[in-house]
């Protein structure tokens, strides 16, 4: 739950142990797939599935109120704390590029690479 109204939905793939990396979708509106999974070594890499606020399995599904750009990168920054990551791999495409970015001018220490 990261709001009154928004909860998230995540996956988390490959070792748990691995150098963490967090799929961040495009859309808006669309959501992650567990073949976006494939894109990493599930040996080497512990893959975090997250469906932004709206969309996907998180919910309320298609829901604009208090969902911002901003929000989003609250979210980003929760999970992480919630996962105990300390830095994290930002994998990016389409608007995952746009909020990959304004993660990492907001949380800076806590990017360790990005793939755009």
């Amino acid at each position: 739950q990261v709001s009154d109204v928004h909860s998230l939905y995540y996956e988390v793939y490959g070792n748990p142990k691995g150098a963490p990396a967090i799929v961040v979708h495009g859309g808006p509106g669309a959501g992650c797939f567990q073949r976006h999974s494939q894109f990493f070594d599930p040996e080497h890499y512990r893959i975090i599935l997250v469906d932004q606020r709206g969309c996907g399995s998180s919910t309320p599904l298609g829901c604009l109120e208090d969902n911002t750009t901003q929000a989003l990168v609250s979210d980003m920054e929760a999970l992480r704390i919630h996962l105990g990551v300390d830095r994290w791999l930002l994998f990016g495409g389409s608007w995952g590029v746009a909020l990959s970015l304004a993660y990492a001018q907001a949380h800076p220490s806590k990017v360790a690479a990005i793939v755009l």
